[in-house]
């Protein structure tokens, strides 16, 4: 199907996700990835910091507001609480986190997965995999849109890991 991957790999496409668990036959399954040159602890606070705001395309699904620069150093994410905010209004929950490995949870009936890779040299692969139980029409929509905005909210995120001090 055409945008269920955008920068992964076949093993990473193979793995196993812990959104894995919560949809038995899923209809739908897009997998995203990306290098971030820095390791899993620069990388995981702005994972853990979504629930503040999407990180994506912020004039579309923020309403305009801007996803946090700095980090605000918040909890880590705890199961049950919401998983994003986006223009002012909490959405979804956090279904399973491991901190520094992995956030999983489920909004607008998509299950997904920020998993954290450590490579050799600081280097991170962020990976992101999104599954849903739908129909093919929604599904090829959903994978479309998807890969524009999990696209840009994964940049974002190497950008912020990757900044200086």
């Amino acid at each position: 199907m055409f945008g269920d991957r955008w920068g992964v790999t076949e093993h990473e496409m193979a793995r196993a996700y812990p959104c894995d668990d919560f949809v038995v036959s899923p209809a739908l399954q897009v997998w995203r990835g990306v290098r971030v040159n820095a390791p899993p602890t620069a990388v995981w606070p702005w994972i853990a910091q979504i629930r503040l705001a999407p990180y994506s395309y912020d004039w579309i699904d923020n309403l305009g507001r801007r996803s946090p620069r700095r980090l605000v150093g918040l909890a880590e994410p705890q199961v049950g609480e919401a998983f994003t905010t986006a223009g002012g209004r909490q959405h979804g929950r956090i279904l399973a986190v491991e901190p520094g490995v992995h956030l999983t949870a489920t909004i607008m009936n998509a299950y997904l997965s920020y998993v954290l890779v450590p490579q050799e040299d600081d280097i991170t692969r962020l990976l992101l995999k999104i599954i849903m139980q739908t129909n093919r029409v929604y599904a090829a929509a959903f994978a479309v849109g998807d890969l524009i905005m999990a696209r840009r909210q994964l940049l974002t995120f190497k950008d912020l890991a990757e900044r200086p001090g």
